[in-house]
């Protein structure tokens, strides 16, 4: 496994919320990101700082 994949403390993840949707966030432990499913995007974690700009989001295709 990659040392520079980071964990996301489960309490930040209840905390935050997809910026576009308001909704749940899900971890992607893989692509070390946080996913809205209800908005098909991806966040980006970097360096441990989850980056919740819609602009720095992967769209998510079916």
């Amino acid at each position: 496994m990659d040392v520079t994949v980071s964990k996301v403390d489960p309490k930040l993840l209840e905390l935050l919320v997809c910026p576009l949707t308001k909704g749940r966030l899900s971890y992607d432990r893989e692509r070390n990101e946080l996913v809205s499913e209800k908005a098909r995007l991806a966040y980006p974690i970097r360096d441990g700082i989850p980056i919740m700009l819609i602009s720095e989001a992967r769209r998510i295709e079916d």
